[in-house]
């Protein structure tokens, strides 16, 4: 059994007691940290996988659509991608952690876990009190960056990259979105909503009581993919040794950054083109929309993005799916159901065919033929 050590294939490889997808275990990620640690390890493993499923989500009609395969984002492995995507990978899957080992510790899976009541009976502004259960992302943002960013042991630019990633994904679980109402905390940042209780005489609301809870994980992708558009390219590659002077300017240079924006330091691959070595398959083969209902502009264009604009064309290919439907209850106790059967079309990218000669072409063609 072989010992890969992949920033974030952590994310596949704690998985690993769920499926096996994976070259080496949980415990093995695990003599990493604490051995203490080992009691967060199912929640590190959903964490990943709420991080993989999100990406897969947010990219799901673009030309990089996530692929397992090109995950291999280390500073130990030869690849070592430092481009857009992997940066978002990062900051998602490092949110993602957090996000459920918050959302883990307020619901009472840890023994040495609970609410945020810190600010209990404070009061956070006018006519309302802090009360209530918060989610506690302190302890989430704490053990989170104790798994995640303990992978991370190399000094050079990328590694500083995954690093400053990881961060920002972990301040946008947490961080300070609520500008119409701004908390006087610094520690509550990002997409934390605030939930409040009304008091008083019939319902009249004298006073509220409130406390923070994480949102729908969704929100923090979205929130990440826009970012991903927006990413900062840093040209830290070129010259950037492994001495203390290096290290030193790296550092200085990632301070400079904030910790709300995604780096880069590589340009991204033509994802168009299949491309083994980094397990990218290209967009031949990939399915687009074109019509439905509730699509949004980015997925009605898709199939221009991932055919079209990569040279392929476009084909409809139509299959008949059968379904239960018209489902009754008959007493006692049964529900008989009908088969549906409906035709659909989908679409996908395929290699362009050959033009077909136009007609004088053909007669110019047969015409040389006749004289030979």
């Amino acid at each position: 059994m072989f010992i890969h050590w992949e920033v974030y294939y952590y994310s596949f490889i704690l998985l690993a007691h769920m499926k096996s997808c994976c070259s080496w275990s949980v415990n093995n990620f695990l003599m990493t940290g604490p051995k203490a640690y080992l009691i967060y390890s199912s929640s590190v493993a959903a964490g990943a996988q709420s991080g993989i499923e999100e990406c897969k989500y947010q990219f799901a009609w673009d030309r990089w659509n996530c692929p397992e395969r090109a995950l291999q984002l280390s500073t130990h492995s030869g690849l070592r991608s430092a481009n857009r995507e992997t940066a978002f990978f990062h900051a998602i899957s490092s949110a993602g952690v957090m996000y459920t080992l918050t959302r883990n510790c307020s619901l009472g899976d840890f023994d040495n876990c609970g609410c945020d009541d810190t600010r209990n009976g404070q009061r956070g502004g006018h006519g309302w009190l802090w009360g209530g259960c918060s989610d506690n992302v302190g302890f989430g943002e704490a053990i989170s960056k104790q798994f995640v960013d303990a992978l991370e042991t190399g000094q050079d630019a990328r590694a500083a990259m995954n690093l400053h990633n990881n961060e920002v994904g972990r301040k946008k679980c947490i961080g300070n979105s609520l500008t119409r109402d701004p908390l006087p905390n610094k520690a509550v940042k990002g997409t934390m909503q605030r939930t409040c209780k009304c008091h008083g005489v019939s319902g009249s609301c004298t006073t509220q009581t409130c406390w923070l809870q994480l949102p729908e994980f969704r929100e923090v992708g979205n929130y990440l993919k826009e970012k991903y558009h927006r990413a900062l390219k840093v040209d830290l590659l070129r010259g950037a040794g492994n001495s203390a002077a290096s290290r030193g300017a790296i550092a200085e240079t990632f301070r400079s950054i904030s910790r709300k924006e995604l780096v880069h330091l590589e340009d991204s691959p033509d994802y168009c083109l299949e491309n083994r070595t980094l397990g990218l398959t290209g967009t031949e083969g990939r399915e687009c929309l074109r019509k439905g209902k509730n699509l949004t502009k980015w997925e009605k264009r898709s199939c221009k993005r991932l055919c079209g604009d990569c040279g392929l064309a476009v084909e409809e290919r139509r299959a008949e799916t059968v379904s239960s439907c018209n489902c009754k209850f008959h007493w006692c106790c049964a529900v008989k159901c009908e088969q549906c059967r409906k035709t659909v079309t989908k679409y996908y990218c395929v290699k362009r065919t050959k033009q077909v000669k136009n007609d004088s072409s053909r007669r110019k063609s047969y015409r040389l033929r006749k004289k030979l």
